[in-house]
């Protein structure tokens, strides 16, 4: 009996220690660098501020101050330091788009709510009107700022008006933003701890007109609320209309110009060191061809090898060539009809015009190949074509079998002597029930030695590993290596800005690139017959850095 009170008291003690062992490992894992990426995604209090119509719209979810943080926590332990001032220096650049100094001005009160919208102005010649909305830690943060901001500029010379619209204070004037020459800036404070700073007086007060209205700012819209639960998870929400998608974004004008496209909603999540991108992009109706996904997509997938430079599958190669009207078509068609010009071989045009797929197209350092259904394209048909451009259809023992071979004579002229030699074009084995086609004989025999690793394959399937596909539907998936990855995005309209704001070239660290398209749920009520369309076109984009 006597021990009870000992055993007792150890008992208190250990659940003591456990409790608090409990709670410091909780408080750690919150304030973790790490978990800024953990995060569902949600609509800020900002969006009220955000006509539906509006441009484009970026609503950052996340501390800024952590960013360096984060980036330190997953880049490989030698490239720590200069991934965390990269970091930095892309951070503090994006707020001196807007004349701010993140440092000395917002770095010890901004919050974790970071918008950006951009109004268009309705004239061709005069640039979109942009509002800044900066959510506070706390109720002083923001005024602080405020009276500093104003002060500051009002020494430099700049005449202020200070008014009410809305019931709201505002405070406007012309004033040099960090270097710049005098531009117009105005200034709002929605109850002390979320300040909006424009590029003039009269886009403020037509942010501030949105919010009186639930018909018209994003908070309230219902449709929008319901895609950004679909998205899921993420630090950051961009939503752009048609205009902002072909100007920004290099969306092809045969998209972004159709009267139905509504625009764009997305959402951003890091992942490691890698980045995705992830969205919706909607129409009015329902146009989007919905096709079933065809299990050979991944059977072609899982039997692709060799040291691929880039890995293309294809839902269906032959629709997207041919159909005029399908968003999707248009979108990619023009891609892919590119690429085949870029090839210059009637054998690679010939499979991917009569293949309804699914294509499995990798591009190895040696030449092309082709992966494809046992029957489909039918090799008869590929043959009528290939006979048309002069090529010769015939056998050729290989090392797993017989080979068909598709061959032209060309005339060959050396040390002033002409002679004859076979040129081959493709050829075409058959392989665990699938048809592979090469451009040459070592391009299927890098296929089928498997030598080079699979790291296209896994990018896919890094990519597309979890609920991608709504109800089964096919996806159309590339994935890169560094050299093609960085060659594409030097050419992207948003990367070059993006390097511009970090003040250094970006690319180097770019270390490969997958992206995926399938047609998303429909957002509305569809009937019956409507069941093999959708409104809506799911994209999903990864970046791998390293």
């Amino acid at each position: 009996m006597k021990a009870r009170p000992f055993l007792l008291a150890v008992a208190l003690t250990l659940l003591l220690l456990l409790g608090s062992a409990i709670g410091l490992a909780w408080t750690m894992a919150r304030q973790s660098p790490l978990r800024i990426a953990d995060r569902p995604l949600a609509l800020p209090r900002a969006a009220q501020f955000v006509p539906r119509d509006a441009a484009l719209s970026l609503h950052w979810l996340v501390d800024p101050g952590r960013l360096p943080d984060y980036a330190q926590a997953v880049a490989p332990a030698a490239r720590r330091h200069a991934v965390r001032e990269a970091m930095t220096q892309l951070r503090n650049g994006a707020f001196a788009l807007a004349g701010l100094d993140f440092e000395a001005e917002l770095g010890d009160w901004l919050g974790s709510q970071v918008s950006l919208i951009l109004l268009d102005s309705g004239a061709e010649d005069q640039p979109p009107g942009w509002v800044l909305a900066l959510a506070s830690q706390d109720r002083d943060g923001a005024r602080r700022f405020l009276q500093r901001f104003w002060q500051t500029r009002s020494l430099a010379g700049t005449d202020l008006q200070i008014s009410r619209y809305r019931g709201i204070g505002v405070i406007s004037g012309r004033g040099a933003l960090l270097g710049r020459d005098p531009q117009p800036i105005a200034t709002a404070l929605i109850d002390d701890d979320l300040l909006l700073l424009a590029s003039g007086r009269g886009v403020l007060e037509q942010a501030l007109d949105s919010s009186q209205l639930d018909a018209v700012h994003q908070l309230a819209d219902p449709q929008l609320q319901s895609l950004v639960k679909r998205l899921g998870r993420g630090v950051a929400l961009l939503t752009a209309n048609p205009q902002a998608l072909e100007h920004w974004f290099d969306l092809p004008a045969s998209v972004s110009q159709r009267r139905d496209l509504q625009g764009v909603v997305a959402a951003l999540m890091p992942e490691g060191s890698d980045l995705r991108l992830e969205g919706l992009l909607r129409f009015r109706e329902p146009v989007v061809v919905r096709r079933r996904a065809d299990p050979e997509s991944d059977t072609l997938l899982h039997a692709a090898a060799g040291p691929a430079e880039a890995l293309a599958v294809l839902d269906a190669p032959a629709r997207l060539l041919s159909d005029a009207e399908d968003p999707l078509a248009q979108w990619l068609g023009p891609v892919l009809r590119a690429q085949l010009d870029r090839a210059d071989s009637a054998a690679l045009r010939a499979v991917a015009e009569f293949d309804a797929g699914p294509l499995l197209w990798e591009q190895l350092p040696v030449g092309w190949l082709l992966g494809t259904a046992l029957a489909r394209p039918d090799d008869a048909v590929v043959d009528a074509a290939l006979r048309d451009d002069g090529l010769v259809r015939s056998q050729l023992q290989g090392e797993h079998g017989l080979l068909n071979v598709w061959t032209r004579l060309q005339r060959q002229r050396s040390h002033g002597k002409e002679s004859l030699q076979t040129e081959l074009a493709v050829a075409r084995e058959v392989a665990d029930g699938e048809a592979w086609w090469g451009d040459s004989l070592e391009s299927l025999r890098q296929r089928s030695d498997g030598k080079g690793g699979r790291s296209r394959t896994a990018q896919l399937q890094a990519l597309t590993a979890d609920a991608l596909v709504e109800g089964g539907s096919a996806l159309q998936q590339l994935a890169l290596d560094e050299r093609l990855a960085r060659e594409q995005l030097q050419r992207w309209r948003p990367w070059m800005l993006l390097q511009a704001v970090a003040g250094r070239p970006l690319l180097p660290t770019v270390q490969g690139m997958a992206m995926a398209v399938t047609a998303g749920d429909a957002d509305i009520q569809l009937a019956p017959e409507q069941a093999g369309v959708s409104d809506t076109l799911r994209l999903r984009a990864r970046i791998s850095f390293g």
